[in-house]
């Protein structure tokens, strides 16, 4: 028997996969000075935003109804270093920050971080959930709709609209009237079980599942018409076949391009989500901190929430190298 000629196994160049590193770490660490001046940026705007508020912030830390004198407020502005000039007192924040040290609540008393790392749970349970469903809803309601005729895709598009324009916090009034007050199928309140997590993901996703249907059926509208797709129908692949294994996958691409975008209507829609719903979460926490000037709390939670952002599109940039490599030697943007 005749043994068919193996080919030798092609070598890279000595040298090749340093030649390929050296741009993939160039760009990670212009990534990551842009990612610090991004954290500056936002702990700079939420320090200024702060003192630019009207109200004494001695005011807050005593309380409404009490009256102090005038040594009273002078020794708590001394204690809180309130009574340093503006510059210095950024100063210390900045240094503060930078070091870890996120100081303590001036409402609570506390460590900030012990006040956050007990309501951060909550939130990214909602975050995960309302992320999944996001994603669920608009894969299948693009799966169902793409390629289909133009009365399913003005329907799909109206409903879509609807779900965007809509707010999430009307939202949420509107499923815990009907769901909860009036058909008492789900509780109204709190952070039990899954039961109480299921309307609160289900408000928070709405609106971002109807971004990503309409992006995720324009792809796939766009792969159903490339070549390769007409030769796995030739090979008799199936519809949902040809969906799992090609166009479902170039449609998952702009996806993980939204991350970013994904990301932060998921923060921000967690501050209305867990107040309409008196969820235990950050959301409510930078509520309660805002209207009391709590600077510590709120600058925490910018620092924090800006510090996702760069996480995420980080993530996603490597992602876009691991997916192409030609972007690894091409000097990525």
């Amino acid at each position: 028997m005749r043994k068919t000629p193996v080919p030798p196994r092609r070598r890279e160049a000595p040298g090749a996969g340093g030649a390929a590193a050296g741009p993939v770490l160039r760009f990670v660490l212009r990534r990551l000075a842009a990612g610090l001046l991004v954290l500056w940026g936002a702990a700079t705007l939420a320090f200024l935003a702060l003192h630019l508020v009207p109200g004494d912030i001695v005011d807050t830390l005593l309380g409404p109804s009490t009256t102090a004198t005038p040594a009273l407020r002078a020794q708590i502005r001394a204690d809180y270093g309130l009574d340093q000039p503006l510059p210095v007192q950024y100063a210390h924040t900045l240094a503060s920050l930078a070091t870890g040290d996120l100081g303590r609540s001036y409402q609570l008393g506390q460590p900030v971080t012990g006040v956050l790392s007990g309501q951060v749970v909550p939130t990214v349970e909602l975050a995960l959930a309302a992320c999944a469903t996001a994603l669920l809803l608009a894969f299948a309601a693009a799966y169902a709709t793409a390629g289909r005729g133009r009365a399913a895709r003005t329907a799909a598009s109206g409903v879509e609209l609807l779900a965007t324009s809509v707010p999430s916090f009307w939202l949420g009034i509107l499923g815990l009237t009907f769901l909860s007050y009036r058909w008492h199928l789900l509780p109204a309140t709190g952070a039990d079980g899954l039961a109480s997590l299921l309307l609160p993901a289900v408000t928070l996703a709405l609106p971002i599942a109807g971004v990503l249907a309409q992006v995720i059926r324009q792809e796939l509208d766009l792969a159903a018409s490339r070549p390769f797709v007409l030769t796995a129908r030739s090979r008799g692949a199936s519809g949902h076949g040809v969906f799992l294994r090609h166009t479902g996958r170039h449609a998952a691409l702009p996806v993980a391009t939204l991350a970013g975008w994904i990301t932060g209507s998921l923060l921000s829609g967690a501050v209305l989500t867990e107040t309409v719903f008196a969820r235990p979460g950050l959301g409510r926490v930078l509520v309660t901190a805002v209207t009391g000037k709590d600077i510590p709390v709120v600058s925490a939670l910018v620092v924090l929430s800006a510090a996702a952002f760069v996480v995420v599109n980080l993530l996603v940039d490597l992602l876009y190298l691991a997916i192409d490599p030609r972007l690894r030697t091409e000097a990525p943007v």
